[in-house]
């Protein structure tokens, strides 16, 4: 195992009310899965205590934070049953007793619900575990609960208030309550940050793992379209959708992504033939010194150059330096897209140019056939079949699920965006097809592999680059990877002058999630040894209620 260099040892730095209990005299706030394995194996606790001890600080903690939507019933038992086959010689791997969060949207055939946040779906049952689920389970883990998200992962309406649901209210910061988790698998990065359980697995079609993961101080990693498998899950894109792993370190989001990453019929984007996997994600995780001799770019314009605030542009120029002391070089890089892809005004929304290049025109097609597919498929016996069927009983119950514009501070314009989902009748035309090819061009040829490629402005010499590197709150570079269906891996690295988190992130092609992990974890040995462990969540304004929150 790794030493992890940690100099916030002790009591964690949170109100006295909500400081975690010891469990048999073992401080466990920023526990490690590796660390979790060596207790259990001297038999300082029982997994089952340990899932114990996580739902009883859940229900310290989710009062303030809302990052859980429910606790499975059963799995105290699920742990017990474990470790019998513990004692029995009988391990399942790294995961084996280790409890797990599963956002709201995929399905877990127990006595949970799988709503995406929405009370339309409450009491609905469904056929199957999700695959995914079912690999957590084959891989000995515990699946702890649901967590809270972005009803319909962030899909329902054009303004919303990021980490809200409905079914489970506004999930908070766990840094300040007061500011946005950002979304759209918030409940599982927060329950991650505020040691509420050791991992968690969450969706993202564009940004809903990378930027909850960054704002709340941990490990997020978003992999290739493919590489996990979608069913079971509620989908909102064919082309974008994938599912990845939330951790407080990159070997323990590593451990995890070998845990659910594997082929699956059900899911014919993990069948490609170009799809690449190594034997473990978690043995790629290496030390400072693979630092030596790498070579990253940072994308400038529209990435970099307006990295705001100025406090966190500070932060990041810190990790920089050190990763050139450690031998890296690092090259001023740009995608050539960047004007194309980025409004005027430096932002970018799904509905970016007309529909023959806009993300949206993608989207609401193929959210319209997947909910559609899902609802009918996954569920049983549910009256809630289709797209319409969500619009019309949100319209039945306006004051839980703010159909009408202004009827919910979350929800300023309703449920604008399935109007136009149900609109578009899941028709793929000719703009749809042309709107796929054009944003897959300019995020892929014009955008991420065009930066990998760096030409030296003396030689003319064209260098591979091992990776990208960001530090980007406003989601432009973070993005391009959603667009193009690439993987990327983001870590903590400090805090702004507004103690609130900050983030690095790391891009490449498809399939190199493998590269990522390795250069994700150098540089977080790299930064720990100098400047210590992850800063730990201070719970700043414990009691505010605002919805919605603060960008």
């Amino acid at each position: 195992m790794r030493e992890l260099v940690r100099k916030h040892d002790g009591a964690p730095p949170v109100p006295t009310r909500l400081q975690m209990q010891k469990l048999n005299g073992f401080d466990l706030y920023e526990v490690t899965v590796d660390e979790l394995q060596d207790h259990f194996s001297q038999n300082h606790f029982s997994a089952a205590q340990y899932v114990k001890h996580c739902i009883d600080y859940i229900r310290v903690l989710n009062p303030y934070l809302e990052a859980v939507i429910e606790i499975n019933p059963d799995a105290c038992q699920i742990a017990e049953k474990l470790d019998e086959d513990r004692a029995a010689g009988k391990i399942r791997g790294p995961l084996h007793g280790i409890p797990i969060l599963v956002k709201d949207n995929i399905a877990t055939k127990d006595l949970m619900e799988t709503t995406a946040g929405s009370w339309a779906l409450l009491g609905s049952v469904v056929k199957d575990d999700a695959f995914v689920v079912k690999r957590l389970r084959e891989a000995g883990a515990v699946i702890l609960g649901h967590t809270n998200m972005s009803e319909w992962a962030s899909l329902r309406s054009k303004t919303h208030s990021d980490g809200f649901s409905p079914r489970g209210g506004q999930a908070r910061n766990p840094y300040d309550l007061t500011k946005s988790p950002f979304g759209s698998s918030s409940g599982s990065a927060i329950a991650i940050c505020a040691n509420m359980a050791p991992l968690a697995i969450g969706t993202e079609t564009d940004t809903s793992i990378i930027r909850p993961a960054g704002i709340n101080g941990i490990v997020g990693i978003k992999p290739t379209v493919g590489l996990t498998s979608r069913a079971g899950t509620i989908p909102i894109s064919l082309n974008l959708d994938t599912v990845g792993s939330f951790g407080r370190t990159v070997a323990d989001a590593a451990a995890m992504l070998d845990a659910i990453a594997a082929k699956d019929e059900q899911d014919g984007f993990t069948m490609v033939p170009e799809r690449k996997q190594p034997e473990s994600f978690a043995a790629c995780v290496s030390g400072l010194e693979k630092l030596k001799g790498a070579r990253f770019g940072l994308p400038m314009k529209g990435c970099f150059e307006p990295l705001a605030p100025p406090s966190a542009k500070v932060v990041v120029s810190k990790v920089l330096d050190a990763m050139r002391r450690a031998g890296a070089e690092i090259f001023e890089v740009d995608f050539p897209s960047i004007d194309e892809r980025v409004g005027e005004d430096g932002s970018w929304n799904w509905e970016h140019g007309d529909p023959h290049r806009s993300e949206w025109t993608v989207v609401k097609v193929d959210a319209y056939n997947g909910i559609n597919d899902y609802l009918q498929k996954w569920l049983v016996d549910s009256p809630v079949r289709s797209v319409e069927d969500i619009v019309e009983y949100n319209k039945q119950n306006n004051g839980t699920e703010g159909a009408e514009p202004g009827a919910l501070p979350a929800y300023p314009d309703g449920q604008s965006n399935l109007h136009e989902i149900i609109d578009c009748h899941g028709v793929k035309d000719e703009t749809y097809y042309q709107a796929l090819n054009h944003i897959r061009k300019q995020t892929r040829e014009k955008g991420i592999d065009a930066a990998l490629s760096y030409k030296t402005p003396k030689t003319g010499e064209t260098i591979a680059l091992d990776g990208l590197l960001f530090c980007d709150r406003s989601g432009i570079g973070q993005q391009f990877a959603a667009q193009a269906g690439y993987p990327i891996i983001c870590l903590p690295i400090g805090l702004d002058d507004d103690g609130m988190p900050v983030s690095l992130s790391l891009q490449h092609t498809a399939w190199k999630e493998a590269e990522l992990v390795q250069w994700a974890s150098a540089i977080e040995d790299l930064w720990n040894r100098e400047n210590g462990w992850r800063a730990l969540p201070s719970f700043r304004n414990l009691g505010a209620k605002n919805i919605p929150t603060e960008k």
